[in-house]
């Protein structure tokens, strides 16, 4: 199937891969680590993706995973994957380069910088609603930070539902403080967070002039909290909230909600065994490596020891962002 795997703002151009069904299913993120020597396809003007196909195509129920970030999303995909005959498109890169477009709206300069972000938006949900023989819907996980544009997607999908999942602010900063890389995500994304966080909170006098680490996993996670919040008091009906940690307390309930959320059937026999499947065995970003709730416990259990002094500060300046906001 043609997939449309990258959009080329810079150059007015759509590249399509080559993806079978096995090839959407074993992927973990839909961005340059999918990229084989092997890989088909090509390049294809971006006027010609925007318009539609000129016969009809066979358009199936689309849904999306929505997330804060380190809450188990890609398990949850997975086990979607393996209880119904769901397409899971996992993180597709022209979702974020929508997020960057929509940012940009307000003060576009450029003429047609609307019209050009709603027919991308269009021809994207069009795409996404494509599948195999035996699929029975499709359901996008978005990035976290994509999740910003959640209202966007939701009201050019009317009939999309979604959930959202996320974790305390304790748990969630130990799990994000626990990763080598916390540095790099952090400091990455933290520029879009806090303007987001200012943007919806209206107040960043709390802020630290120089977060530390802590600081600014406290700041992330409050700014896709709020996000998230807002999310769900827009679409009441549409977005169910999931904790993680609830989640795993009871994965065989849960998945239940999920599916009936979505439309799908429930498997009485998978749910009762779902407990025993391997995708609760292996770490679901990298199936090569064995992760389970136990082995994830004991790495929370160690970054609360290592981290405890930037958990802390996290969740200090949490307390004054709320009193910064409740006092404006």
């Amino acid at each position: 199937m043609p997939y449309p795997f990258k959009l080329d703002l810079a150059r007015q151009r759509v590249l399509r891969i080559e993806m079978d069904e096995a090839a959407f299913r074993a992927a973990s993120f839909l961005d340059e680590r999918i990229l084989t020597p092997a890989t088909q396809g090509g390049w294809v003007p971006m006027q010609d993706f925007l318009q539609p196909a000129a016969a009809p195509q066979p358009v199936l129920p689309l849904h999306f995973i929505f997330h804060t970030g380190h809450v188990g999303s890609t398990l949850v995909s997975r086990l979607l994957d393996e209880a119904a005959r769901v397409l899971p498109l996992r993180e597709p890169l022209p979702l974020r380069t929508l997020a960057g477009m929509h940012d940009a709206l307000p003060e576009a300069p450029a003429p047609g910088s609307r019209e050009l972000f709603d027919g991308l938006l269009a021809a994207l949900l069009r795409e996404w609603q494509r599948g195999f023989a035996a699929t029975e819907a499709v359901i996008v996980k978005a990035t976290s930070s994509a999740a910003r544009i959640a209202p966007a997607l939701l009201d050019a999908a009317p009939r999309a539902r979604a959930i959202y999942l996320d974790l305390r602010a304790e748990p969630w900063l130990a799990t994000l403080l626990a990763g080598e890389n916390s540095p790099i995500d952090l400091n990455g994304h933290a520029p879009e967070r806090l303007r987001r966080l200012i943007a919806q909170r209206g107040s960043s006098t709390a802020m630290p002039a120089t977060p530390s680490l802590g600081e600014l996993a406290a700041m992330s996670w409050l700014a896709e909290t709020t996000t998230r919040r807002a999310v769900l008091a827009r679409y009441p009906q549409r977005v169910l909230a999931i904790d993680f940690d609830e989640f795993l307390a009871d994965v065989p309930a849960h998945l239940r909600t999920i599916l009936s959320h979505f439309g799908l059937p429930a498997d009485p026999g998978f749910l009762a065994g779902v407990q025993r499947s391997p995708v609760l065995t292996r770490y679901s970003k990298a199936p090569e490596h064995p992760y389970d709730p136990a082995l994830r416990a004991a790495v929370l259990h160690d970054s609360r020891q290592r981290n405890r002094e930037e958990i802390l500060k996290g969740l200090r300046l949490l307390d004054r962002l709320e009193a910064a906001t409740a006092a404006s």
